[in-house]
């Protein structure tokens, strides 16, 4: 089925509503679940909305909830989302850490106790929309487990960064510290598919093209050490330095049921012109050296959005299905 972008977000905005979201809320986080689908990242869209509306029901997420801005420092804002949506959480403190960031050169937006993020790069690219460079960090339900290891420890731990061009994002990343994100194994399974070697462990350590067997052991690290270490990284600034949780304590982020998510996200806003530098004419000399290589491009610089977008007519179905919810689904 061929569905607009607009018609995604306000049918997500409508479900959300329906489990118990509040008017605000629901906006930001069906912006963002627009968002995804937009630019072809499904795992972060219209796939997770159910659970956002089983955990509205159960309570795993408050979807009312103000969250509260704090800054210690000039140059430090620290949103606490109150066991709320990230989505509505980086909306109220963004505009404080952007003219912290314009003050100062460089700030920090710490989000903490939130529920998770999905998509991280949604919020890098807001940052660059200002003209900052953003960089962003979240961790996850621990799922990954270090080289040579089988017991998960870490979370996907994704990194994301956006750099701000004349004409929109001159560079756009958004990637897991591991082999393969978690909702590509879990699709894999519904599918019937085989996954392939590298992605995963299964429990006694054992590489593995089951998707099955995957999801009884772990992920494992993207580029081995190298991966972990940036897994790792993620994981001490997005809980060490918001007050969150680890990934080892927080339950599969899809349960319909248990603990709030308690997660943290943690971002750098970095003015381009902080140290005197020619950001863009860097970019240019790069973007120009690679230019006549079809192979090679710097990454999101010919990403194109979709609209409409292609979504099965099963997933459609759910989707109205929730839009008419007034309870547990």
């Amino acid at each position: 089925m061929q569905i607009s972008v607009a018609d995604i977000e306000r049918a997500s905005r409508a479900a959300l509503i329906a489990h118990g979201a509040g008017d605000w809320q629901a906006t930001e986080v069906a912006r963002a679940v627009a968002r995804a689908e937009e630019v072809g990242n499904v795992i972060c869209g219209l796939y997770y909305l159910e659970s956002y509306c089983r955990q509205l029901v159960s309570g795993r997420v408050n979807g009312t909830v103000e969250p509260e801005v704090t800054a210690s420092r000039p140059g430090a804002v620290t949103v606490d989302a109150r066991f709320g949506f990230a989505q509505p959480a980086f909306t109220r403190g963004l505009p404080r850490a952007v003219g912290a960031a314009r003050a100062n050169g460089i700030a920090s937006l710490a989000v903490a106790h939130s529920h998770t993020c999905t998509s991280l790069g949604f919020f890098t690219e807001q940052i660059a929309a200002e003209g900052l460079i953003g960089i962003g960090f979240t961790n996850a339900s621990a799922i990954v487990s270090g080289p040579g290891g089988k017991t998960p420890v870490l979370g996907t731990n994704p990194i994301a960064f956006t750099l701000p061009g004349p004409n929109g994002p001159a560079m756009h990343a958004d990637f897991s510290t591991a082999a393969v994100a978690l909702g590509k194994i879990t699709m894999a399974q519904a599918a019937g598919e085989e996954i392939p070697l590298g992605w995963a462990v299964d429990a006694d350590g054992q590489p593995t093209t089951d998707p099955n067997e995957a999801l009884k052991g772990s992920l494992v690290s993207a580029a081995g050490y190298k991966g972990w270490s940036l897994g790792l990284l993620v994981e001490f600034l997005a809980a060490g330095l918001t007050g969150s949780v680890n990934s080892l304590d927080v339950r599969g982020l899809k349960a319909e049921t248990g603990p709030p998510h308690d997660l943290g996200q943690f971002y750098i806003l970095i003015d381009p012109g902080l140290h005197g530098g020619t950001l863009a004419d860097s970019i240019a000399r790069v973007a120009g050296a690679i230019g006549d290589d079809p192979s090679v491009r710097i990454p999101g610089s010919r990403s194109k959005n979709r609209d409409p977008v292609e979504v099965p007519p099963e997933l459609w179905a759910k989707v109205t299905g929730l839009t008419e919810a007034t309870s547990a689904p």
